[in-house]
């Protein structure tokens, strides 16, 4: 089956810069993304916004030292890029390195407000792009009538309590992926598999819009082989679900490409052969690595 995913004619991406000090010092852009970002410096592809008031962070998890700035911080800057799909992400990345030089220079905070997270402003935008690399975020959530019994081996008393949102696809023009119903123990393999089916979705998504730069639309496969290993899963449509103090989530559910479950959530099927649980497989599958993930209260 297939999936159409609409093209907007227009993507825009926001960063937010805190200013301890008045944005009177003269700033330098420096990096592999200066040239582009100065020639793009007061057109819609890079505007710089200022704001005579603190910034709010919401829900955006702070250090003790990131909010002894924040409230050092009586105004901000909001650096934004509208561009076309096929300009992604280089107009992305010029405007976010435009963000760190502001910040440097200002002394403040840069945030992405999609991904709720702060980024580093010490050092220049890197040349090469890497989804991993701050521009995704994670809506780590409990169900609220969610149990969590004692491991069994049996997988009869499992634990299903956990979801997990991205966060910063829709900067691309995808929907949000999401998993729903693994242990909350297993919060690291869930992301693992996430992260891997999004950096798959924005590579494909990427290519396509630099080859048809025209196309309003494109169509997906609803199964996403996932190599070299035995997994896959399959992606299936969902309705946009409330985010409370965020707006609502663009996202398309995870689901097993083989296996029994219904599609409004998504279950992991082990491949055949395997005789642990479907939590074990989901673990087994992975491999461990550094998530970043913060939770948040449902």
């Amino acid at each position: 089956m297939k999936i159409v995913l609409p093209l907007p004619a227009a993507l825009t991406s926001l960063f937010i810069v805190t200013l301890t000090v008045a944005p009177v010092t003269p700033w330098r852009l420096t990096g592999p993304h200066s040239r582009a970002a100065l020639a793009a410096l007061g057109t819609p592809r890079l505007r710089l916004t200022r704001h005579p008031t603190p910034w709010k962070p919401g829900a955006i998890p702070l250090t003790p030292d990131e909010r002894r700035l924040l409230r050092r911080s009586g105004q901000h800057l909001a650096v934004s890029s509208t561009a076309p799909p096929h300009a992604s992400p280089a107009a992305a990345q010029a405007a976010r390195a435009a963000a760190r030089a502001l910040a440097r220079t200002y002394e403040g905070l840069l945030f992405d407000p999609l991904t709720g997270g702060v980024l580093p402003a010490r050092h220049p935008e890197p040349a090469a792009f890497d989804l991993t690399d701050g521009w995704l975020g994670w809506d780590v959530r409990v169900h609220d009538d969610a149990t969590c019994p004692p491991w069994d081996p049996a997988g009869t008393a499992a634990c299903d309590g956990l979801t997990i949102t991205s966060r910063g696809l829709r900067r691309f023009g995808l929907p949000e992926v999401t998993l729903d119903g693994a242990a909350c123990a297993h919060t690291l393999c869930a992301a693992n598999l996430l992260r891997t089916v999004a950096a798959r979705l924005v590579a494909g998504h990427l290519a396509f819009a630099s080859a048809h730069p025209g196309a309003r639309r494109r169509a997906i496969d609803d199964h996403l082989p996932l190599p070299p290993g035995p997994l896959g899963v399959r992606l299936t449509p969902c309705a946009p679900a409330p985010s409370p103090g965020r707006g609502s989530i663009r996202r398309l559910r995870v689901r097993p490409a083989t296996g029994p479950g219904p599609a409004a959530c998504l279950q992991v099927g082990p491949p055949s052969g395997f005789t642990g649980s479907l939590n074990d497989w989901l673990c087994a599958t992975q491999t461990p690595v550094r998530t970043g993930l913060t939770p948040t209260a449902a």
